[in-house]
Order: structure tokens, then C-alpha cells, then sequence
């Protein structure tokens, strides 16, 4: 019992930091600013629908999927991290208008619900830094037995599915925070979020490169070494 509760955990507290739901509410909250509670609910439910299979799909065949088309992880972390740090710029310098934001909002929801995959899921909350965290903890999964392997990958997948309740949790009462936060306060985490968003994507790419790097030198000394 103690193993699989462990292995519960161990995804969860993997996964958790680098998803980071809590730090990216109030950019959800701000992207749906203006809508309904219930508009917002739903929304959050797809982010945490589409993160949940994300994951898994990485968690269970993400490398094996890098390995047929041959890309690295390092691939992954330097492209990703591009996008995520993208991202992150514009929200970082997008204009705040809350009244054409509120008028939008009340006109039409599926603007809102078209963004719940890009980028709200992917690459916002679902990003190349946890999908290659999903994978390595997949390629690493091992068990001696076949009971044991699936005993694994259903405690990883509970783990999965806690950290897509806890998407749906933070980004559900995104609205909560922002009444507590108010416009100012509101404006100001979202500054802050979105600059660390900037800095994750900057930190993931430089993982890539630090990864073909370690790559490149391995390769050289195999090399010398065959030589």
C-alpha cells in the first residue's frame, strides 16, 4: 500500500511546480475576464480534461512517440520553451481595457471556450516543461511483474488526475481571487505571472541546450573512445 501511495505522490509532486496552476489563475482569470461564473467553470473543466489526457498521453507513450520521429527531449524543452516564453510576452505586455474586455466577454462565449486548448492548456498550463517531466517519469517506470506494472500505472494515473483536479480547482475560482485581489491587485499578479512565465520558458530553454550539450560531449567521447 505504502509504494503505490508513494508513486501517487511522486507524480503529483513532480508534475505540480511545473504545471503550476496556482501561479497561472489569475492569467486564466484574466483571459476570461468578463464572462460568467459558469462560462468559467467550463473552460476550466477543458483545461483539466485536455491537460489530464496531455499527460497521460505523455506520461504512457510520449517516448516512443520522440523515438519514431526522432526527436530529443532537448528538442522538446528548447522548442517548447520558445513558445511558452512567447506566450508569456504578450501577456506580459497586453493592454488593460476592462471595459471592451467586459463588452467582449457578454457578446459571445466561444472565443473563450476556442482558447481552452491554445494556449490555456497547451502550452499555458500543459507545457514542454511538463510534458518532458511526464515522459521521464514514463521511461523511467519499471516493475518486476506484470501485477506490479499495472499496480504503477494506475497510481500514476490517480496522480495525473489530482493534478487535473487541482487545474479545475485554481482555475475554477480564479474568479474568487480576482474579487479579493481587485483591478489593481488583480493587474499586478497578473504582471507578475506572466514575467515568471517569461522566465520559465527562458529556464526551459536553456535546459535544452544544456541537454544537447551534455548530448554533443557524450557523443565526442564515444567517438574518441571508439577511436
Amino acid at each position: 500500500m505504502y509504494p503505490a501511495i508513494r508513486n501517487i505522490l511522486l507524480v503529483y509532486a513532480a508534475l505540480l511546480p511545473i504545471v503550476n496552476p496556482f501561479g497561472m489563475a489569475p492569467i486564466f482569470a484574466s483571459m476570461t475576464f468578463g464572462y460568467s461564473a459558469s462560462i468559467r467553470r467550463t473552460v476550466a473543466l477543458r483545461v483539466a480534461v485536455n491537460g489530464f489526457v496531455l499527460l497521460m498521453a505523455s506520461l504512457f507513450v510520449g517516448s516512443y512517440v520522440l523515438d519514431f520521429f526522432g526527436v530529443s527531449i532537448g528538442a522538446v524543452e528548447l522548442g517548447g520553451g520558445l513558445v511558452v516564453m512567447i506566450a508569456g510576452w504578450r501577456i506580459l505586455n497586453q493592454q488593460d481595457d476592462n471595459s471592451d474586455r467586459r463588452v467582449t466577454g457578454q457578446s459571445s462565449s466561444d472565443a473563450v471556450l476556442s482558447k481552452a486548448f491554445y494556449p490555456l492548456t497547451m502550452p499555458l498550463t500543459v507545457g514542454p516543461g511538463s510534458i518532458a517531466v511526464a515522459i521521464t517519469l514514463g521511461s523511467n517506470a519499471h516493475a518486476e511483474t506484470h501485477l506490479q506494472l499495472i499496480v504503477s500505472a494506475l497510481m500514476s494515473t490517480l496522480g495525473i488526475a489530482l493534478i487535473g483536479l487541482t487545474i479545475y480547482l485554481c482555475y475554477g475560482f480564479s474568479d474568487e481571487l480576482e474579487r479579493l485581489l481587485g483591478p489593481t491587485g488583480t493587474s499586478i499578479l497578473i504582471r507578475l505571472s506572466a514575467f515568471i512565465v517569461v522566465c520559465i520558458g527562458i529556464q526551459i530553454m536553456f535546459n535544452g541546450v544544456d541537454r544537447f550539450y551534455s548530448e554533443m560531449v557524450r557523443n565526442a567521447r564515444a567517438a574518441s573512445g571508439a577511436h
